[in-house]
């Protein structure tokens, strides 16, 4: 149904983002306990929590800091991490880029995995009508405020949880979560069962490369597999309609 006013679609947007928010804040709280743990003080982890807003990439910014990695090579891992950001605003650029810069600028910073997921195919097929950017705004600050006070809970409260919790292992639940609903077609399927095998294969590759190639041979599959379904399509039209003229 679609929605009647901004308001209802932003309202919207929130609430398909709040089923998420528990895979986030385990998250949020290892992040600002390893801040701590560094010797980072409060104001300098949330200043560099707004910085980022790549939780993958904050995490390895800061395991290299732990290392005594340079920061150039700390400022190039973190640009390789977010790669995939490139291919997301590619994706979701047909349907934003009329907005003006004072909507494409903040929501192009809060452009989350979380976001691009609920929002990509609602896009695509349309179903969100005029205030389809309000509903994007909604997954994306409810987000960008979730990881946000995640991160400052680690910061004063994560160093008294137990490891016995196992906080990391709600994080790629959160993303199942996400991958899950998105399954629609023949091409979503492929694109998926190939990015997931080539991230598993790819693991150990160095700077978080396995992310990125494991994304692109995802894409590539899909890509693949949609062109081969349409051809046959035309094949087959083209068949029929040979068939009646005779």
């Amino acid at each position: 149904m679609p929605d009647r006013t901004a308001r209802d679609a932003f309202t919207r947007g929130v609430r398909a983002l709040i089923p998420l928010i528990p895979g986030v804040i385990p998250f949020g709280l290892l992040t600002g306990v390893m801040a701590i743990n560094l010797g980072m003080s409060p104001a300098t982890t949330m200043g560099m929590t707004l910085l980022f807003y790549s939780g993958s990439a904050q995490m390895v910014a800061l395991q290299l800091l732990n290392m005594g990695a340079v920061p150039m090579a700390i400022v190039v891992t973190a640009l390789v991490i977010n790669l995939r950001f490139i291919m997301y605003s590619a994706s979701l650029a047909p349907h934003l880029h009329h907005l003006p810069r004072r909507w494409t600028w903040p929501v192009s910073y809060m452009l989350s995995d979380q976001s691009y997921a609920l929002c990509s195919l609602k896009l695509s097929s349309g179903e969100l009508g005029q205030y389809a950017h309000y509903y994007y705004a909604g997954t994306a600050v409810a987000m960008w405020l979730s990881w946000q006070l995640s991160v400052l809970a680690g910061v004063y409260l994560g160093a008294s949880i137990p490891e016995t919790w196992s906080l990391s292992f709600a994080i790629p639940l959160s993303f199942l979560a996400l991958l899950v609903p998105g399954i629609r077609s023949a091409a979503s399927l492929g694109a998926a069962l190939v990015g997931g095998l080539l991230a598993v294969f790819a693991v150990d590759m160095p700077y978080n490369l396995g992310l990125v190639s494991a994304s692109i041979g995802g894409v590539m599959a899909g890509l693949l597999i949609e062109t081969v379904r349409q051809k046959n399509m035309s094949n087959a039209l083209t068949d029929d309609v040979e068939r009646d003229t005779q």
